[in-house]
């Protein structure tokens, strides 16, 4: 539930702060005074594109921030916890927008990109200005709408799942037919592997024939600098034997300066290690010799590695994993046509378990339809549109194939007026019957809306009088199961509220601004005389003012 709301700059409005509670708030003010930038400020809030000329005249950036109590919607803490800005219960969101039009967003006072602000608000607010009926109009949006009355998430999961096997089942035929021939691709992948399996091609062996390269073709020289080192290090004039006449030496001078037995240890480590590279160079020079029909040969091997990896377009180490990728495709073919078969009988499954996943849905959607269509027909009735008929459409799909929403579309029809056949919302609804229409819908399935906030922003648009009334009863008895905010020009609707704003403007040093106030019942009683009875405001205004504040 939205506890309070801070506007800094924000269009006409220098500084206002709101403070909401539970019920129905009704927001009213004289036209043009800007009734209509609260829902403007919940909607910058929940992620509306921000347009740079929001930003009050004068102000370098607006500001906005809203807070709410989450006991009433658990879905949103949830949210904040999985992503990480849970604050002990506590849900902030706070935005501004810089006037050469650049935005930042929060959450709990942390940074966050639009997207995260949008997805959390959808979850706390939910706004029916134009934009919202609008959406009415659509019919994907409709078919979603009644899908949520009917509560049959395990129906629609059941049908897209089993259409998304069938897709997938059909492109693996697809895949398995655009081969072509089998039986030439089958030969063309043997010649293939042929040419690849008669040269190892791990990338180990690839690296080991690249080292006898290398000891090959340097063999001369390798040759001639083990011999040297062996000469160096080995027999009695070498390095070895003149370091064992040194240890000789000092070992015989250790009982007069005791740590020459130190220098001696050292000595002998160093021995040890010479002895020890001294048997390794003799075994690499044993393994050395001139032999260049060897090198032809490893140069033959490497060439026709290179020749590979042109051939298949890859780098030499990548042979041994496309080899291995054409092997596995030649294993696959060998049961081509048992594998079609079996993808036949498994798309024919898979079509007959989307067939009855299809059906049960749609006998829950003719359910829910009949249902919603009885409940906003009778709902219309009550708000002005006596004779009004309401209801939901189930049209087939033009597409065969297996959809994972089903074999069917939602439409919604309504005759405004009694004796006319019902027809597509979106050709006959005017601005004022769509209003209705669409809080109808709101009244029928409330209680299924994620968010806690709902808003309206002139619902009751071309209405008047018990029409206003109804739709005022209607506001007040939603707001008995969610928090309602509603923006209205009807002083019926004004008096059904629980708490009222009041939005004026007026000119300071020679710039207008709007002002929001809370009004107390006195207030109320003032301001509903005015939109009864307009600029002159009588005593009969006044107590018809009272009279509908007391109906209440």
């Amino acid at each position: 539930m939205l506890t309070r709301l801070s506007i800094r700059d924000f269009a006409v409005v220098a500084h206002a702060e709101l403070d909401f509670g539970a019920g129905l708030t009704v927001v009213s003010g004289e036209t043009g005074a800007g009734k209509s930038l609260l829902v403007d400020a919940l909607g910058f809030l929940s992620g509306a594109r921000g347009d740079a000329g929001a930003v009050r005249h004068g102000a370098q950036r607006a500001e906005l921030s809203a807070e709410f109590a989450l006991d009433d919607c658990a879905a949103a803490l949830a949210w904040l916890q999985d992503a990480e800005l849970d604050d002990d219960g506590a849900c902030q969101l706070r935005r501004t927008l810089r006037a050469d039009g650049g935005s930042k967003a929060w959450i709990n006072g942390r940074s966050v990109t639009i997207a995260q602000l949008a997805e959390l608000a959808a979850l706390l607010v939910e706004i029916h200005g134009q934009h919202a009926q609008q959406a009415l109009l659509v019919r994907p949006q409709q078919t979603r709408l009644l899908d949520d009355f009917a509560r049959h998430p395990d129906l629609l999961a059941a049908t897209g799942e089993s259409a998304r096997r069938w897709k997938a089942l059909q492109q693996e035929r697809d895949a398995l037919l655009a081969r072509g021939d089998v039986a030439e691709r089958q030969g063309w992948l043997r010649h293939q592997l042929e040419e690849l399996q008669a040269q190892p091609l791990e990338p180990a062996v690839l690296a080991e024939l690249d080292a006898s390269h290398r000891r090959q073709a340097h063999a001369a020289s390798l040759i001639a600098a083990c011999d040297a080192a062996l000469d160096a290090l080995g027999g009695d004039d070498a390095l070895t034997g003149r370091l064992q006449q040194l240890r000789n030496g000092l070992q015989r001078e250790t009982a007069h300066e005791p740590r020459l037995s130190e220098v001696d240890a050292m000595l002998d480590s160093a021995a040890i290690q010479l002895n020890e590279a001294l048997t390794l160079m003799q075994r690499i020079r044993d393994d050395l010799d001139l032999d260049p029909d060897a090198l032809a040969e490893i140069e033959r091997q490497l060439v026709r590695v290179q020749d590979l990896a042109r051939k298949h377009r890859v780098t030499p180490d990548k042979l041994a994993a496309h080899r291995d990728a054409l092997a596995a495709e030649l294993e696959s073919l060998a049961d081509a046509d048992a594998r079609l078969q079996r993808l036949d009988r498994d798309i024919a499954a898979a079509l007959v378990d989307w067939k009855k996943a299809a059906i049960a849905l749609a006998a829950s959607r003719r359910n829910a339809g009949d249902t919603l269509g009885s409940a906003i027909s009778a709902l219309i009735g009550e708000l002005g549109m006596q004779g009004g008929r309401f209801e939901v459409a189930l049209e087939a799909n033009a597409s065969d194939s297996p959809d994972p929403i089903g074999s069917e579309r939602a439409e919604f029809l309504v005759s405004a007026n009694p004796g006319q056949p019902p027809r597509p919302l979106r050709k006959v609804a005017s601005g004022g019957e769509l209003s209705r229409v669409s809080l109808a819908i709101e009244v029928a399935t409330q209680g299924q809306d994620a968010a806690a906030t709902l808003v309206f922003d002139e619902v009751d648009a071309g209405i008047g009088g018990a029409v206003a009334a109804a739709v005022g009863a209607k506001l007040r008895a939603l707001g008995a199961s969610k928090q309602v905010l509603c923006v209205t020009h009807q002083p019926q609707v004004a008096a059904a509220g629980h708490a009222q704003y009041r939005v004026s403007k007026a000119a300071q040093d020679g710039i207008t601004q709007s002002s929001v106030a809370a009004l107390d019942t006195t207030g109320r009683v003032d301001e509903i005389a005015r939109m009864v009875g307009g600029a002159d405001v009588s005593k009969e205004a006044h107590a018809a003012a009272k009279k509908l504040l007391d109906g209440h």
